[in-house]
């Protein structure tokens, strides 16, 4: 089966990619699930997804809570795989995994990533693996054909910002600004000129994210870049909707609003 992410990319034409993100498990896998059909409803071309972990360093607040009732309501490893294959059978839209890599060590790379494959996944992004532990971890990724997402920072040199890109498959993930995850982040010059510069250096489309929290921030970003990802913005309305029918309206509500201003 060819990798849809690949797929994706290669029919992009002018078009900016919409990455939402949504923790698996929150409020519940099912509901969690249905935000991904919800977003490819409404423009999404890839969606990540989640996989909660008890410490998770690079997410701010509101991710750091999506996961913490998502660990309360047992999800786990397996059972993200098993939601994933759900979805496939009438969905086509890239899936990613994001998340940390104690869990999927335990799990086992090789054999995680082969039932990954099996499940529909299409590719990963593990903040906390860094590029110089990573070549297990890569191999495996090819061997099933999956795609490895990394990051670069507004710290990264040009010389590691190019080592990223070699080890990334398909794209990049670009982090817009030092710290955690979060709504409400401020995008000035800084962030134009740090963009500019990894479009001049990378070799590979890339995606920002990490503050994206409204159609006026993502069409700045979309500017500068391929495309962008929004998570914390997603688990507020999630957050604060009334019922979990609401919360699914409300979902579909902003990312075609977003879709719109890309």
């Amino acid at each position: 089966m060819a990798n849809r992410i690949r797929d994706r990319l290669s029919t992009l034409g002018n078009r900016k990619l919409l990455i939402p993100f949504f923790t698996a498990g929150y409020p519940d896998l099912k509901t969690s699930m249905e935000y991904v059909r919800i977003a490819a409803d409404n423009g999404a071309d890839m969606v990540e997804i989640g996989m909660p972990f008890s410490d998770p360093l690079a997410d701010g607040p509101l991710i750091q809570h999506s996961s913490h009732i998502a660990l309360q309501n047992g999800v786990n490893l397996k059972s993200i795989l098993n939601g994933v294959k759900r979805l496939r059978s009438n969905l086509s839209v890239p899936i990613i995994l994001m998340g940390y890599y104690n869990p999927v060590r335990a799990y086992g790379d090789a054999r995680f990533l082969k039932e990954a494959k099996v499940s529909g996944v299409d590719g990963f992004i593990i903040p906390d693996l860094t590029i110089e532990e990573a070549s297990d971890f890569n191999k495996q990724i090819k061997k099933n054909d999956l795609s490895a997402i990394y990051l670069v920072a507004p710290t990264s040199s040009k010389k590691r910002i190019k080592m990223i890109s070699e080890m990334s498959t398909d794209f990049v993930y670009a982090v817009t600004v030092t710290g955690v995850t979060g709504t409400g982040k401020i995008f000035g010059k800084e962030t134009d000129t740090y963009l500019k510069k990894l479009k001049s250096i990378l070799d590979k489309p890339f995606v920002a994210g990490f503050g994206v929290s409204s159609p006026e921030s993502a069409k700045r970003l979309g500017k500068y870049c391929d495309g962008v990802v929004i998570g914390s913005a997603l688990v507020q309305i999630i957050k604060n909707a009334a019922t979990k029918k609401s919360s699914l309206t409300e979902t579909g509500k902003f990312l075609n609003n977003i879709r719109k201003a890309l």
